[in-house]
């Protein structure tokens, strides 16, 4: 199956979720947090005090650069064992590369999902110019090959009607979870949102319409590894009063 024939069997089950607005470790087994469900991936403790779920698109912009400039630091807190992070996918970006993208996560052994996802971020702008030159394919091929695909098991992943299934019903299920943009995050089950800042100076983060505040002051809505970790640090400090 091709990207294009990727695309032309997915056309009408994308539907809503297509239409999503893309937003500016290892897999789970065993114990995991009350915030997670049977088949989510994670990585990290599942006894960490924060469980940040994320749901965002490897397609999508907006979530590439929150994977650049905030994944590290929130790695740091995943390996301290403070964070247990939950990746949820959903179609937003383009589809044929989103959708070709989380079927190559899904065949990948499950303790290199998040290393798939990794390098699908990190060659994200190389698969958005591939696509524009008619070689997302071959783009796509060259990545499979880093993670220790075969040319014979890339082939035969990308063709699979059962992984293809799993990742539309994967994205519809964000959608049923009311999730209209990528990324979208929850901190120990909140959904954080933004609100306008008083000052007139961009956004803060929210939870249910209040701001953050932490000893620094209000949370500004950035992207940036430095914002997360004090989100992280408000989360942890309440899971602990």
């Amino acid at each position: 199956m091709t990207l294009n024939r990727i695309s032309a069997v997915t056309a009408a089950a994308l539907g809503a979720f297509a239409l999503a607005a893309c937003g500016n470790g290892s897999a789970a087994s065993g114990e995991r947090s009350q915030y997670e469900r049977e088949d989510d991936m994670a990585k990290g403790s599942p006894d960490a005090p924060v469980t940040m779920i994320e749901y965002a698109s490897v397609a999508c912009g907006g979530c590439g650069i929150w994977h650049e400039n905030a994944m590290p630091t929130v790695q740091e807190y995943v390996d301290s064992g403070d964070v247990r992070f939950v990746f949820r996918d959903m179609i937003t970006g383009q589809p044929q590369l989103a959708i070709a993208g989380f079927m190559l996560a899904e065949c990948a052994p499950d303790e290199r999902y998040f290393d798939v996802i990794d390098v699908l971020f990190e060659q994200q702008r190389a698969l958005m110019m591939a696509m524009q030159q008619g070689r997302a394919q071959t783009q796509f091929r060259q990545i499979a090959r880093t993670l220790g695909f075969s040319d014979e098991e890339f082939a035969a992943c990308i063709s699979n009607e059962d992984v293809l299934a799993e990742v539309r019903a994967s994205s519809e299920r964000a959608g049923e979870d009311g999730i209209g943009s990528t990324p979208t995050f929850f901190f120990n089950g909140s959904q954080l949102t933004t609100v306008p800042n008083p000052d007139g100076q961009g956004e803060l983060y929210a939870v249910d319409g209040e701001a953050l505040v932490d000893d620094q002051g209000p949370i500004p809505a950035t992207f940036e590894g430095e914002t997360f970790e004090r989100i992280i640090l408000y989360f942890k400090a309440r899971a602990e009063e």
